[in-house]
């Protein structure tokens, strides 16, 4: 077979012990059936040994953690734009003219309809041209379009730069976790995962807190235009502290060196090709268009990521309907103005932040516990156990909070549903976001694309039917509603994923293959249970 080189010229065997996913497989090994790329003909490029410094998961922790708290920034700032506008919708109505409530809302979600479009572009394109770079020239077309919604003389132009700043801010939803799944190892990722999960929930809770005062002391204008100051910081510490984390990538750098090296020798005949490159077809047209339809695919063909798209969607659905009728429910129940409106998103924000922390410190001792039950061999079903407590909390909340302002109650109660909400959301959110990493491994930017585009259609089209649901039914029955399809959808979700979910991942093309358990039944072991 082919032998697996380092620089120096000496072979490398796969690290034992690592077990690849079919795709994976089909990517790294070279074609036996080619004879132009046989032994004699083809050198191929991996890491130095499994201590390679060059291999992002050897990094440092001080480096790993860079890279994870400026992604988690990249993922804050967006999010936050994307609510910031929520208090001030009725000064942009009023100053544009415009009556219809769905218009209204619009200029709020339009900006999440771009998160639904952007990574599915996004996420392959990190895996053709690296995640840094992506992640950097998102970030600067979202800073373009969001200075212009400032300058915005009509509604059009508003929805459309709304619209345009919301696919370059859909970057770090897309490549976010990807650089995550390349750093950490599926023992360490969970902390990571918490911070970086609790951003896209945190940011748009941050955003109607500032958005409430700056509309009520200054112009709808300074809401877009503070948001951009702020997003200049973050991308100077992006230049400054985020390196590429892509294997292949990397791999591919590394090639080009020797390649250089040896045409300058001009002695050899060698073909040189990294473990990640098994397609001989190399044109920037080829492994563009195969690297764009595999969200497409991972969508049309993963059980996985249907089921996990479809709760998610559900999930981010409820929350930017929270967000944009949060100030109608203290303006019209409690008679407040949108400064005081704007504090009430701190009690969502603290059920995030408490639950996300919580969650955090457990996430990762869970997966190591059921680990060593299970022979020390990891399973991406070991994350589901932290989601259970979020699929209870989460209608909980709803019940609470809707009817408690529908009871015109004291405005406490109401915030501890939200509070509550806000707890369970964050929960199986960073349960189903880790799940979909450790499964998707190699591929968990297009995979995460695929999940994100569905749950950014529910976060765009929710807000829509909010405020005549809330009409006809009232905040009672209408929380009551989504409470009960979240006990439907929710409930059963992690013990289906706990029984099945490894016997969906071996038959799937694309998901993280556990190695096989050999038993005196003959029968596969699926994660062991406490």
């Amino acid at each position: 077979m082919a032998e697996t080189i380092n620089p120096n010229g000496s072979t490398k065997e796969p690290p034992v012990g690592h077990f690849k996913s079919k795709e994976e497989e089909d990517e790294e090994a070279p074609d036996q059936d080619d004879d132009a790329f046989n032994s004699d003909d083809v050198l191929w490029v991996g890491w130095d040994g499994p201590d390679d410094p060059a291999d992002p998961k050897n990094w440092s922790y001080k480096k790993k953690w860079a890279a994870t708290l400026v992604v988690s920034s990249f993922t804050f700032i967006s999010p936050i734009s994307s609510s910031m506008v929520a208090p001030a919708t009725e000064q942009i109505a009023t100053q544009f003219g415009m009556t219809s409530e769905v218009l209204i809302a619009m200029t709020v979600s339009v900006f999440v309809l771009g998160y639904a479009v952007g990574p599915l572009f996004l996420g392959p394109l990190s895996e053709l041209y690296g995640r840094s770079r992506v992640l950097q020239v998102a970030n600067l077309f979202f800073l373009a379009w969001n200075i212009g919604c400032g300058f915005a003389q009509n509604k059009s132009q508003l929805i459309a730069f709304r619209f345009l700043a919301g696919l370059g801010g859909s970057a770090p939803l897309a490549v976010g976790g990807g650089v995550l799944g390349d750093v950490w190892r599926a023992e360490e990722r969970g902390r990571a995962i918490a911070i970086y999960s609790l951003a896209p929930l945190l940011g748009p809770v941050v955003g109607p807190v500032c958005g409430g005062w700056i509309a009520e002391r200054s112009t709808w204008r300074w809401v877009f235009w503070s948001t951009s100051i702020a997003d200049v910081i973050v991308q100077i510490s992006g230049l400054f502290f985020l390196k590429e984390t892509y294997a292949p990538l990397l791999l591919e750098r590394k090639a080009n060196g020797m390649r250089k090296t040896m045409d300058a020798e001009k002695g050899s005949t060698k073909v040189i090709r990294t473990v990640f490159d098994k397609d001989n077809n190399r044109t920037w047209q080829h492994v563009f268009s195969k690297a764009l339809i595999r969200p497409f695919k991972l969508f049309a063909s993963e059980s996985i990521i249907q089921l996990l798209g479809l709760y998610m969607a559900f999930i981010y659905g409820i929350f930017y309907l929270f967000l944009t009728t949060m100030p109608a429910i203290f303006a019209n129940v409690y008679h407040e103005g949108p400064g005081i409106q704007g504090l009430h998103y701190i009690a969502l924000g603290l059920g995030l932040t408490v639950a996300s922390q919580v969650n955090a410190r457990y996430m990762d001792r869970i997966y190591i516990h059921f680990k060593r039950k299970n022979g020390n061999v990891g399973e991406p079903e070991f994350r589901l156990p932290s989601m259970v407590p979020g699929t209870i909390i989460l209608p909980i909340g709803l019940f609470i909070s809707g009817w408690a302002s529908q009871a015109k109650v004291h405005w406490i109660a109401t915030d501890i549903g939200i509070a509550l909400v806000g707890g369970g959301m964050i929960l199986v959110f960073q349960a189903m976001q880790t799940y979909v990493v450790d499964a998707f491994t190699l591929h968990a930017a297009s995979a995460l694309a695929a999940v994100s585009c569905l749950r950014s259609l529910a976060g765009f089209g929710f807000p829509l039917f909010a405020t005549p649901m809330y009409n006809k039914l009232g905040y009672g029955k209408g929380d009551t509603i989504l409470a009960c399809v979240c006990i439907a959808l929710g409930c059963p979700a992690p013990f289906l994923f706990w029984k099945y979910g490894r016997r969906i991942r071996m038959s799937s093309k694309y998901a993280h293959k556990s190695p096989p358990q050999h038993h005196p039944e003959g029968q596969e072991k699926q994660p062991k249970t406490t």
